[in-house]
C-alpha cells in the first residue's frame, strides 16, 4: 500500500473515532499500534518503548504536575476572592465595572496558575452572582468570565505552552516571556469592548449605586489591594522573574511556584490536610490525563512518520495553489476548526508534527509561528460544540442563565481573539520583542 493512502487511512480514523467520542490517548495509542504491527511489524513496540522513556524521563515535562498543583493550591487559597472583592470596589462605580474587575481578576489569576478550569469556575461562583444582582447583561456577564477564565491556558505559566514547547523543539522559557503581551492584549481587548458596550449601552452593565461603595474608606481599599494584589505579584515574580532573568530553569521555577503557593494558603490560614488532598488529587487527575495523551501521540507520530506520513502532509500542504501566506493561513484556519470538535491536547498531537515542518519549509520563525497557533487555541474553550469553558461555567451557573446566554455571550470575545490573531500576523514583534531581550 503507497504512502498516500496508508496517511489518509491513518488520519482519518483518527478524526472518525475521535469525533465519535473515544478517548484520544486510546485513539491515538491504539491506530499506533494497529497501524504499526501491520506496516512495520512486531519491532513497533520498541518504538512505544523508547517513546514511553522519553516523556517520562522528560525533565522540562516534570513541570506540568508542579505548576498544576500551584494553580489548585492558589484556587484554594482564597486569593481569587479577595481580588475580586478589591476590583469589585475598585471598578464597581464604572459603567461595566463589574465585567471590567471579572477581566481583570482572570488576567492577574492567569498570570498565576496556568489552567482554565479554576479562573472560570472560581469567577463563575464568584462574579456571576454580583452581576446579575445588579441587572447585568446575562450575555455580556457570560461571556467576560469564559473569556477572561481562558487566558490562564496563554498568559505563563501556561500548561498547554509547556506541552507545545518541547514537542515542537522550542524553549519553554522563551515562549512563556512571547506570550506574555499577546496574552495582556487580548485581556486589553476583552476591557476595550466591554467600556466601550456599557457606554453605547448602559442596561447591560450598569455603575453600582454609590451608597453600596460609600462603606470602602481609601485606608481599607487600599488595605484590600495589599492583602491581595501584592501575593499574586510576588509569587509571579518568583515564577516567571526567575525563568526570564535566567535563575532557574521552568521545572525549576514550577517548583519555587508550587512552594510559594503553599506558604501563600498558609499565610491565608487555608493551608489543611482537606485542601493538599483535593489539591493532590487534582493535580495527579491532569497529570495523568496530559501524560497519557502525550504518550498515544508520540506512539501515533512515530508510526506516522514512519510510514512517510509527515513528508505525504508537508508536500500536499506546500503544493497547493497558494502563496505561502495563503498555505500559512489555511493551517491557521485548520486549528481554528480544529478546536470546536477535539480538545486541546489532542490538537498538540495531531498538528505538532504535521505542521511544524511545513513551517520550515515556508522560511516562518518557529516562535512566532507557535505563539500564533497558541492564540487560535485559546479560541477552543470558547467554540462549541466541544467548549470546556462553557461547561465548567453552566455547571456552576444559576437556572436563571441558559445555555444560549453563554453561547451568545461567545460570539464578540471569539471574534475579538480572531481580532487580536490579525494583530499579532501583522505586528509580530508583539511575539518576539520579550524573547529577544532574554538573548
Amino acid at each position: 500500500m503507497s504512502s498516500e493512502m496508508i496517511t489518509l487511512l491513518m488520519l482519518v480514523s483518527l478524526i472518525a473515532l475521535i469525533m465519535l467520542g473515544y478517548p484520544i490517548a486510546l485513539v491515538l495509542g491504539g491506530l499506533a499500534a494497529i497501524f504499526g504491527l501491520i506496516f512495520i511489524g512486531p519491532q513497533v513496540g520498541t518504538f512505544f518503548m523508547l517513546r514511553i522513556f522519553g516523556i517520562t524521563a522528560d525533565y522540562i515535562l516534570i513541570a506540568i504536575p508542579l505548576f498544576v498543583f500551584m494553580g489548585v493550591i492558589i484556587e484554594k487559597s482564597g486569593l481569587a476572592m479577595r481580588l475580586y472583592e478589591a476590583m469589585h470596589v475598585l471598578l464597581g462605580r464604572l459603567r461595566g465595572g463589574l465585567a471590567l474587575a471579572t477581566v481583570v481578576v482572570c488576567t492577574i489569576f492567569a498570570a498565576a496558575t496556568g489552567v482554565i478550569g479554576a479562573s472560570v469556575v472560581t469567577m463563575g461562583l464568584l462574579a456571576l452572582p454580583a452581576m446579575l444582582k445588579h441587572k447585568y447583561n446575562k450575555s455580556l456577564a457570560t461571556g467576560a468570565i469564559c473569556a477572561s477564565g481562558t487566558l490562564g491556558i496563554l498568559i505563563p505559566p501556561s500548561v498547554l505552552i509547556l506541552v507545545y514547547a518541547p514537542l515542537a523543539g522550542l524553549s519553554v522559557g522563551e515562549m512563556y516571556m512571547a506570550a506574555f503581551l499577546p496574552g495582556f492584549m487580548l485581556s486589553g481587548l476583552y476591557l476595550l469592548y466591554i467600556v466601550i458596550r456599557c457606554y453605547l449601552r448602559p442596561q447591560d452593565g450598569p455603575a453600582m449605586p454609590a451608597e453600596e461603595l460609600a462603606g470602602y474608606t481609601t485606608g481599607k481599599k487600599l488595605t484590600m489591594l495589599a492583602t491581595s494584589v501584592l501575593p499574586v505579584a510576588v509569587l509571579i515574580l518568583a515564577v516567571l522573574g526567575s525563568i526570564f532573568y535566567g535563575l532557574a530553569a521552568p521545572t525549576e521555577a514550577a517548583g519555587i511556584g508550587a512552594f510559594a503557593s503553599m506558604l501563600l494558603a498558609l499565610a491565608y490560614k487555608s493551608l489543611n490536610k482537606e485542601t493538599l488532598k483535593a489539591a493532590v488529587y487534582s493535580t495527579m487527575s491532569i497529570t495523568c490525563m496530559i501524560y497519557l495523551v502525550l504518550m498515544g501521540a508520540n506512539f501515533f507520530s512515530s508510526v506516522f512518520l514512519h510510514v512517510g506520513g509527515g513528508r505525504v502532509v508537508t508536500d500536499l500542504v506546500l503544493g497547493l495553489p497558494f502563496p505561502d501566506w495563503g498555505i500559512t493561513l489555511a493551517m491557521f484556519a485548520i486549528v481554528f476548526l480544529m478546536g470546536a470538535f477535539i480538545d486541546w491536547v489532542g490538537i498538540l498531537a495531531i498538528i505538532v508534527p504535521l505542521f511544524t515542518p511545513i513551517a520550515a519549509g515556508l522560511g516562518l520563525d518557529a516562535l512566532w509561528f507557535g505563539m500564533m497557533i497558541v492564540v487560535i487555541m485559546q479560541t477552543s474553550f470558547l467554540t462549541p460544540p466541544f467548549a470546556y469553558a462553557i461547561f465548567y461555567l453552566k455547571g456552576i451557573a444559576p437556572p436563571e442563565v441558559e445555555t444560549m446566554h453563554i453561547y451568545r455571550g461567545m460570539v464578540p470575545f471569539i471574534l475579538l481573539q480572531l481580532l487580536g490573531v490579525v494583530i499579532l500576523a501583522i505586528f509580530p514583534q508583539i511575539i518576539l520583542w520579550l524573547p529577544g531581550l532574554m538573548k
